[in-house]
């Protein structure tokens, strides 16, 4: 059954057959009646951002959290360039999500806002669709929602602005889509894949972003084998509590469990594409039996040329592979017996000493592992400073740790941030940044933060410097000083946009911040004065 409803009435609606109750976005010319429309006759929830980037990446982590194709909606022209960053970070990270982007008047193209969106999306390298017609707008949006989700990356929507006061039919039209593909794998390379597993003396399992939804099929495999469990650093997480977890696999593993992986012979790797951090260029790889299983054939032989590729879906492999090691009557490895588990996932700390005025980056972050909510969502920044972070902070699984570094942009954290506080709003969220970011990207939304009255505690590590640059300059013996900066107070703003703040520049002071968590209303920002000669260095 269809009705006759204006073009901006039928996309809310089609938007809103989709399941989708929060929307991000930024009103304008081309968004605002389909934004009004979704609001007052779907029921949905309309969270404006301060930047139309912005709403793209609260966007991309309501998705990463609540595990929902994340929304979006932005005008035309300079709204729609203002998301390239952002969309880039979607696709890099493969998140689904779909930006309803409004587009200039077709009748009008010396409109001043006018721009090829088209191209500008696809240097991006996010998806296009677009609005083709009035009666076709149930079509668009399904197709444009069917592609967020098997292609897992953003798909911008695009509306034409002259579109939105014609007249339409409104059918419900959902492309109902199987979005966990891949089968068993099967064949002379699964043979010989087992051959390789069988005959290690020391395996590992590897697990990636990839193999998320594999987590008791790798550890039942990984118990009949004998074999240490990690993570690449989208996985983090997923393996916590099992005794022999040794966490993230690469440059920022512990050395204990760098030098496991370098014993190892054989690495089989679920769901990762392998790139130059998780592998430390390929050193961490060498002489060793490379098992790789990956949904997406463009996963495999990117950064390492496996020994055995298996395009195929990770639990079931899992299985199949544990089910035939059992038929054979492989014995373990007892690859575990030999290991000391207690040094494993030990970070070493370093000196405790730091400049006057200046807090311990490290020796606070240990501080902060231990009185920060447990049962946080953890979003990270991009920068210098989040190395130890990844390292150091505990995420009780991968869907409730957001890494903004898919593109190496620093500056979207806050913003990502907000999006998790709305997909998990029972939770407390956990950001921590640069000054650098912050600066960028962070201060704009923390307001938005305090508007919506997020349980949000951010963390900004304050060396007055672009730190990653600043290093650079000192390992030239170069004047850093074009690298420094004279920030205003990060705890004085976060108080004056209606949050509350501390700053720290000693460990009392940091007890005092870290005991006002416990009677925290809205968010809290807690500024930590560092010494940028003194910051350790980042481990990429």
């Amino acid at each position: 059954m269809s009705t006759k409803k204006h073009v901006y009435q039928t996309i809310a609606d089609a938007v809103s057959d989709h399941g989708v109750e929060t929307m991000f976005g930024l009103m304008g010319d081309a968004n605002l009646f389909m934004v009004d429309s979704f609001v007052r006759d779907c029921g949905g929830r309309f969270v404006p951002a301060a930047h139309e980037g912005s709403s793209v990446l609260m966007a991309l982590a309501y998705a990463h959290v609540a595990g929902k194709v994340g929304v979006a909606s932005v005008t035309h022209g300079p709204a729609l360039t203002n998301c390239i960053t952002a969309l880039t970070e979607g696709v890099r990270g493969h998140i689904p999500m779909v930006l309803l982007a409004g587009d200039t008047p077709v009748a009008n193209p010396r409109h001043l806002q006018g721009i090829d969106q088209r191209e500008l999306v696809k240097a991006s390298g996010a998806g296009f669709e677009q609005l083709r017609a009035p009666d076709t707008v149930g079509r668009d949006v399904a197709r444009a929602f069917y592609r967020a989700q098997v292609e897992r990356r953003p798909i911008v929507l695009n509306m034409p602005a002259d579109f939105m006061w014609e007249e339409a039919n409104h059918k419900t039209q959902v492309l109902d889509v199987f979005t966990a593909p891949g089968g068993v794998a099967e064949g002379d390379t699964l043979d010989e894949a087992i051959g390789m597993i069988a005959s290690a003396r020391r395996p590992l399992i590897l697990a990636g972003g990839g193999a998320v939804a594999a987590r008791d099929q790798l550890i039942r495999l990984a118990d009949r084998l004998e074999a240490p469990l990690a993570t690449t650093l989208k996985a983090k997480g997923l393996f916590q509590g099992h005794p022999y977890n040794i966490d993230i696999f690469g440059t920022l593993s512990t050395p204990a469990a760098y030098d496991l992986i370098a014993k190892s012979d054989c690495i089989v790797c679920f769901g990762t594409a392998l790139h130059d951090f998780t592998t430390d260029r390929g050193k961490l790889m060498k002489d060793k039996r490379i098992v790789q299983v990956d949904v997406e054939p463009t996963a495999i032989g990117g950064g390492v040329h496996p020994d055995a590729a298996l395009v195929a879906d990770a639990g079931l492999t899992a299985e199949t592979i544990l089910y035939w090691l059992d038929e054979a009557e492989i014995a373990a490895s007892g690859f575990t017996r030999e290991l000391d588990v207690d040094t494993l996932t030990m970070h070493p700390t370093g000196s405790d000493k730091t400049a006057e005025g200046c807090v311990n980056y490290v020796h606070a972050l240990e501080q902060l592992e231990t009185a920060l909510p447990k049962d946080r969502v953890l979003v990270t920044d991009g920068g210098r400073f989040m190395t130890e972070v990844w390292c150091r902070i505990s995420a009780p699984n991968p869907q409730s740790f957001v890494v903004t570094a898919n593109f190496g942009s620093i500056g979207l954290g806050l913003q990502e941030a907000v999006g998790a506080g709305l997909a998990a709003p029972e939770r407390p969220v956990v950001m921590f940044t640069g000054d650098g970011g912050f600066m960028m990207g962070g201060i704009n939304e923390f307001n938005t933060a305090v508007r919506l009255g997020l349980d949000l505690i951010v963390i900004v590590a304050n060396d007055s410097a672009y730190g990653a640059e600043h290093i650079q300059f000192l390992d030239r013996k170069m004047d850093p000083s074009l690298t420094e900066f004279h920030w205003p107070s990060f705890a004085g703003i976060a108080t004056s946009l209606g949050g509350q703040g501390f700053e720290v520049r000693s460990s009392e002071e940091l007890e005092v911040a870290l005991a006002a968590l416990t009677t925290r209303k809205g968010p809290v920002l807690i500024e930590l004065r560092l010494d940028p000669h003194d910051v350790p260095r980042m481990r990429i």
